[in-house]
């Protein structure tokens, strides 16, 4: 419709909308097209009003093809209205015509709202515990249509549209309904298929176009570089680990043989040619793999989708949609139900701490810092140049929570290991003085982030049983670890960081050195059993210039296999959960890159595979004898048996169970094969050599015990073992 300039739009006909109102349907500026678009009352009959660009004629239907009436095209751009043969208000479609052709448009106006007043009042109190099925996208069935419906938080925005292939990409034809209570817009748009990217299309406050928005609870993405989020089923996954489930549901993890095995998806292997392996084929080989090597648990570093590679996952932006890179999500669920059904769990690393700021992702959503904190000095972190999320904002709080539930529910995932939880618990991390806000009380402690710690684990464990969250956490923070009703922050396990950097800085000194440094490998001990700890030789320690572990150990190559291999038995025979990242289990020399798979081939070497060998064979030990797991956690599992041998570098301790058979641990830290070494042992009588590092099926010099040593009551009333230990080793005897 096109009005001379000076002149006022002529009047409309009695119950057709005023010019001015399709002008800014036409524009997209209309406040409230629901309010005109559709099927609406003109006194005593209906009139139905829409926009299908294109279109020469239309005439309105039922959604079963009776017609209803041709409408009027009031402007060239599509607008067209007209009665309606209709007694209520019911959905309709239009059958539209131009010299091209024919085709048919199911009016998302003319269907009614999907979410209703018991989301609305939950999502306000911040207690909405499915929030994954109602926000993003979701095919249903609604008024007798298939289609999709819409959802996002876009609380400060003049106008959210779904945009995408279905409708050209056009945020005049989709502009959703605003739920004033909440902020959340939605539509339901009828005949959109499973698999079509689609972005939000938001006008800020004031009038301003911001960049299209992928979504926030997209659980699907497109494959980078492209960034629109996807259409997808509901998860259709045939589960069939009713029975790994239970087990982790009804034991206490603590207690239970925990050994994980770090995987970047991306590069533990890769096809010939170059390419990342899909779910499946990642099924095929790392699933036997695991089995093969002992390992109770695969934890993933993040696998939810992120736009760049060398971010390794931690800069995601999409926390509800498994990367696109190894396929669809029904391929990880695959994988996880593949996993459970050999007994193996799956562990994800989960970055709730921040978010980096692609124009497409959740930074300045809806033109206001929605997500993040608007002061920059609570919401931008120095370090990853990324946005940290607003923890004192509830509707955060919700997504977050909402995003650790999802995993569980949809995925059937083992445990969430949460990074960086030092850099959500202090104000002050990795700022200056007066680059940070204090809390209300004066200090550092990010009180926000505190209780969205806490409330994230009472939720997990108190729906999820069986689950496990883990903190990386490496500062000294109290009873992070412990119930939230004793004051903690509700964590199953806490990495050990103190164990990792000082054992580290041990084995890369001489060993002529190491008895200056003895106190490097006691010192864990005095907090060993204040938090339930994992012991992590994890992907941080092998990138960046650090070098590989086989790297970092002191010596000739001879030293520095039987170093890593002696603390492999040392780590494994220490109090605590183990981790080890891929690649180090083999002693792999180059440094991890996140963009070629590890270095296979060393396997045909001799001393790699023993290395291998070692580390399957300290799984089946540390899960087979309950002594070196039962107790984990808890001091009454240790025993110092030699503590204070710093001259020889040796250290000894039992480690128990009730009702179970001892083990000691015996460790020589120089090159020098020490024979009739005096140890004191609990028991008199035979210990089997259950493990020796130095055995030559793992690539050491073959010196050991035969098997067993003899344990003797002397005189003064000690009972002593007079053993051999070889060099750079560790061994583990069992009480006969």
């Amino acid at each position: 419709m096109t009005v001379p300039p000076g002149k006022d739009p002529a009047p409309a006909p009695p119950g057709m909308l005023p010019a001015p109102e399709i002008a800014a349907i036409l524009s997209g500026t209309h406040s409230n097209p629901f309010a005109v678009l559709g099927v609406h009352a003109a006194g005593k009959t209906y009139v139905a009003r829409c926009f299908v660009p294109g279109a020469e004629t239309v005439i309105a239907e039922t959604l079963s093809g009776k017609e209803l009436g041709t409408l009027e095209r009031r402007d060239e751009a599509g607008f067209f209205e007209g009665p309606v043969a209709l007694r209520k208000e019911q959905p309709i479609r239009y059958r539209a015509r131009n010299d091209g052709g024919e085709w048919t448009v199911i009016d998302p106006y003319s269907f009614g709202p999907v979410l209703g007043p018991m989301d609305d009042y939950y999502i306000r109190e911040g207690s909405h515990l499915r929030l994954f099925d109602k926000m993003g996208a979701h095919p249903i069935r609604h008024d007798g249509a298939e289609g999709f419906h819409f959802a996002v938080w876009a609380p400060n925005a003049r106008r959210v549209s779904v945009v995408g292939s279905f409708n050209d990409w056009d945020g005049r034809r989709h502009v959703m309904r605003l739920r004033v209570d909440t902020g959340i817009w939605e539509i339901f748009i009828p005949g959109v298929p499973v698999g079509t990217p689609y972005k939000y299309e938001i006008v800020d406050s004031n009038g301003t176009l911001l960049p299209l928005k992928a979504d926030p609870f997209a659980r699907r993405s497109e494959l980078r570089p492209d960034t629109a989020s996807m259409t997808a089923d509901e998860i259709a996954q045939n589960w069939e680990d009713e029975a790994h489930r239970r087990h982790w549901a009804e034991i206490d993890p603590r207690r239970q043989p925990i050994s994980i095995y770090e995987v970047h998806a991306a590069s533990w292997q890769r096809r010939d040619n170059g390419d990342m392996l899909t779910w499946d084929e990642l099924a095929e080989r790392l699933i036997p793999y695991c089995v093969d090597m002992g390992f109770t648990h695969i934890e993933f570093l993040p696998i939810s989708e992120y736009p760049y590679d060398p971010s390794w996952g931690y800069q995601t932006t999409g926390l509800y949609a498994p990367t696109a890179r190894f396929g669809e999500p029904e391929g990880f669920a695959r994988f996880v139900n593949g996993c459970h059904k050999v007994g193996i769990g799956v562990i994800l690393d989960w970055v709730p701490a921040h978010f980096p700021t692609d124009e497409h992702g959740l930074r300045w959503f809806d033109g206001t810092a929605l997500y993040e904190h608007a002061d920059p000095r609570q919401g931008f972190h120095p370090d990853w140049n990324t946005a940290i999320y607003n923890f004192g904002r509830q509707e955060v709080v919700a997504f977050l929570v909402n995003n650790a539930l999802y995993w569980a529910e949809k995925f059937h995932v083992d445990g969430l290991r949460v990074d960086a939880v030092a850099s959500m618990l202090y104000l002050d991390y990795s700022r200056k003085h007066g680059e940070w806000v204090p809390n209300e009380y004066g200090g550092n402690e990010n009180l926000e982030a505190v209780r969205f710690l806490q409330t994230m684990n009472t939720r997990i464990y108190g729906i999820h049983q069986g689950v496990l969250t883990i903190a990386e956490e490496s500062t000294s923070w109290p009873k992070v670890s412990h119930p939230v009703h004793a004051g903690g922050l509700g964590f199953g396990f806490k990495w050990n960081m103190g164990f990792m950097h000082d054992t580290l800085q041990y084995l890369s000194r001489e060993p002529v050195h190491r008895k200056f440094h003895h106190n490097d490998m006691t010192f864990g001990l005095l907090y060993a059993f204040s938090e339930n700890f994992v012991l992590p030789l994890s992907h941080d320690e092998v990138v960046h210039g650090k070098g590989s572990l086989i790297a970092k150990m002191a010596g000739d190559d001879w030293q520095k296999f039987a170093n890593l291999r002696a603390y492999y038995g040392f780590m494994w025979g220490y109090p605590g959960k183990k981790l080890l990242f891929m690649g180090q289990e083999f002693a792999q020399w180059r440094e991890w890159s996140e963009d070629r798979g590890l270095d296979w081939n060393l396997l045909e070497y001799n001393l790699h595979e023993g290395m291998r060998r070692l580390v399957r064979d300290l799984n089946g030990t540390y899960r087979s004898k309950p002594a070196l797991h039962a107790r984990d956690c808890e001091g009454d599992g240790f025993e110092w048996l030699i503590a204070d041998d710093r001259e020889n570098s040796v250290f000894a301790w039992l480690r128990k169970a009730p009702g179970e058979k001892l083990v000691a641990v015996v460790t020589n830290f120089t090159p020098v094969y020490r024979e009739h070494y005096d140890i004191p042992l609990p028991v008199a009588g035979r210990w089997k050599e259950v493990l020796n590092t130095d055995a030559e099926i793992y690539g050491g010099s073959g010196k050991g015990n035969g098997g067993a040593v003899h344990a003797e009551k002397r005189a003064n009333g000690e009972t002593i073992a007079t053993i051999t230990l070889p060099p750079l080793a560790t061994l583990m005897l069992e009480q006969d």
